[in-house]
C-alpha cells in the first residue's frame, strides 16, 4: 500500500501556524513512507472563501517548502460527485429523504431541551414512507447512523477512542438545495483522492465517528487516523491573538527563515531523541505518527529565535544579501552588493532575524554624500577628544599602504598608544560612528577593510565636515 496523506485547509483566512505544522506532519509522513502528499482546498463555504486566501495559503506552503505531489483539489468543483454519492447511499438504503421544515426541527430541539436531552433531530423520517411526504417541501438527505452498540477509532496519536452510537445523529449529507455538507464532502474527497492516512487537528476527532459511518455505508476502506493536539500559547492557553503572531506569513514578515520555522514547528509536539536542529528532510527520515505527543505543545518564541539564529549563521551569504536587498526595497549597485558579501559573515553571526540583519547591514548601503548619524553616534562625534582623534585617524588611514583588517587595526592601535594611553576605544568609537552612523556594529576594522580605502576616506571626510559644523571648533 502506498501511503497518501493530505492537507486540507479552508481558504477563509491565512495559514495558521497550527495548520502549517499539520501540513508538515503530513508532508513528513508521506516522505518517510515513500508515499504522496496531496493538498485539498475546502472551499465549499462560498460566502467566506476568498481567492486571496487561497493564494496566501499556497504562497506560505511553498515558502515552507511544501508542494503537493499532484494538482491540488478544490472541493467546490466536486459538488456533482458529492451529490451522486449521497443518492447512491439512498439507493443502498443507508440514507433517507427527510422532509422536516425548519419550524418542525426547532420544535424538536425545544422538546429535547425540555426533557434534558441533547437537542437533535428525532429521526422522524428514517423509517417513514416518502409517499406521505408533503409536496411543497424540498427534502434533505440524511445518513442512517447506527443506533445500537459503539464505534471505535484506533487513533495513531490518541490511542483507542470509543463512542456510544446512541450519541451519533442522522446528520445531513445533502442540503435541500442539493449542496453537500462539509462532513459528507470530506469523506467522498478522501476516498476519491485515495487518502490512506488522515493526519489532522484533534478538534476534528468527534467528526471522525460521523465520517466513518459514510465510509462504511459505501463499503469503502476507512483511512488510518492521527489526531494531533492543538498548539497552545506560552501560558498554556489555546493560541490566540494576544499571544502575538499566529499566521505562517507573519513569521515570514518578522524575518524568520522558512527552514527555521519548519524546524521549530516540527519540534512542537514531535521529537527525535534530543535533536533540536534538523531540516524537514531529516525529520522525514525519522518521522512516525506514533511519536507525535498526545498532549498539547506550547509556543516558545525564545526557542524559535534560537533556532532561527542557527539557520541565519549557516545561511548562504548571497541569499542573505538578496534578502537585505528585498528589505531595502531597491536594487543595490555593485559596490554595495560586494560590501554586503564581504561583511556578511560578521553580520549574520549577530542577527536573530532578517529584519535585524537588514538593520545591522544598513551602513553598507549608505553613501558618504548622505551619511546620517543617530543620536548616540552624534554624541560620540561631538565629544571633545573625537575631533582630534578623527584627524589622526584620517591621516593614518589615508597613508596606509596595505589595506587589510589587521593593518587598519594596527594603525588605530598605534594612535591609541601614542596619544590616548593605549585606550583603543578613543579611536574605535569615533571611527565606528563616522563609518556606520551608529555606535553598534560588527567588527569595525573588518567593516572598514570591506568598504575599501576610497569609501572609508570619503566617509571620514564627511564626518570631519559634520563635526566642524556641529562640534567644538579648535582654532
Amino acid at each position: 500500500m502506498t501511503v497518501v496523506t493530505r492537507f486540507a485547509p479552508s481558504p477563509t483566512g491565512y495559514l495558521h501556524i497550527g495548520g502549517a505544522r499539520t501540513a508538515l506532519f503530513n508532508w513528513c509522513y508521506a516522505r518517510h513512507t515513500g508515499g504522496k502528499f496531496l493538498i485539498r482546498i475546502e472551499d465549499t463555504d462560498k460566502e467566506r472563501s476568498t481567492s486571496e486566501a487561497v493564494d496566501a495559503i499556497f504562497r506560505d506552503l511553498t515558502w515552507l517548502g511544501m508542494t503537493a505531489d499532484e494538482e491540488p483539489v478544490f472541493q467546490s468543483t466536486r459538488e456533482v460527485r458529492h451529490a451522486d454519492v449521497a443518492r447512491e447511499l439512498l439507493a443502498r438504503g443507508q440514507a433517507y429523504y427527510c422532509y422536516c421544515t425548519p419550524a418542525e426541527l426547532e420544535a424538536m430541539r425545544e422538546e429535547a431541551k425540555a426533557k434534558g436531552e441533547p437537542p437533535r433531530y428525532n429521526r422522524y423520517w428514517r423509517d417513514r414512507d416518502p409517499a406521505t411526504a408533503p409536496a411543497d417541501v424540498k427534502p434533505v438527505i440524511r445518513i442512517k447512523a447506527p443506533i445500537e452498540g459503539e464505534s471505535v477509532v484506533e487513533d495513531q496519536v490518541q490511542g483507542r477512542v470509543v463512542v456510544q452510537n446512541k450519541e451519533l445523529d442522522d446528520f445531513i449529507l445533502l442540503r435541500s438545495d442539493g449542496t453537500p455538507t462539509y462532513m459528507h464532502a470530506v469523506v467522498v474527497d478522501d476516498h476519491d483522492m485515495g487518502i490512506t492516512h488522515v493526519v489532522r487537528g484533534d478538534d476534528h476527532l468527534n467528526n471522525t465517528f460521523r465520517q466513518k459511518i459514510i465510509f462504511e455505508a459505501m463499503g469503502w476502506d476507512v483511512p488510518t487516523y492521527a489526531h494531533i493536539p492543538l498548539i497552545h500559547g506560552p501560558d498554556g492557553a489555546k493560541l490566540s491573538k494576544r499571544h502575538g503572531a499566529q499566521a505562517a506569513g507573519e513569521f515570514r514578515d518578522m524575518g524568520y527563515l522558512p527552514e527555521a520555522v519548519a524546524n521549530y514547528l516540527l519540534r512542537l509536539g514531535w521529537s527525535h531523541g534530543d535533536d533540536e536542529i534538523f531540516t524537514k528532510e531529516q525529520a522525514a527520515e525519522w518521522f512516525e505518527l506514533k511519536d507525535i505527543n498526545a498532549g498539547p505543545s506550547r509556543l516558545d518564541f525564545k526557542k524559535l529565535e534560537f533556532v532561527n539564529a542557527h539557520y541565519m549563521k549557516n545561511a548562504d551569504n548571497e541569499r542573505l544579501v538578496n534578502e537585505v536587498e528585498a528589505c531595502a526595497g531597491k536594487t543595490l549597485s555593485d559596490p554595495r552588493r560586494a560590501w554586503l558579501m564581504g561583511g556578511m559573515n560578521d553580520l549574520k553571526a549577530r542577527a536573530t532575524t532578517l529584519i535585524q540583519l537588514a538593520k545591522e547591514a544598513a551602513f553598507y548601503l549608505k553613501d558618504a554624500s548622505n551619511m546620517d548619524y543617530d543620536e548616540k553616534a552624534s554624541a560620540t562625534l561631538k565629544d571633545h577628544d573625537a575631533h582630534h582623534a578623527m584627524h589622526f585617524i584620517y591621516d593614518a588611514l589615508s597613508a596606509l599602504p596595505d589595506w587589510g583588517r589587521d593593518s587598519i587595526e594596527g594603525a588605530c592601535k598605534k594612535i591609541a598608544d601614542e596619544k590616548y594611553e593605549g585606550k583603543l576605544g578613543k579611536i574605535a568609537m569615533p571611527l565606528r560612528a563616522a563609518i556606520t552612523g551608529t555606535t553598534i556594529s560588527p567588527d569595525i576594522f573588518n567593516a572598514v577593510s570591506v568598504l575599501g580605502q576610497k569609501e572609508t576616506m570619503d566617509r571620514l571626510k564627511a564626518a570631519l565636515h559634520w563635526m566642524h559644523d556641529h562640534g567644538h571648533h579648535h582654532h
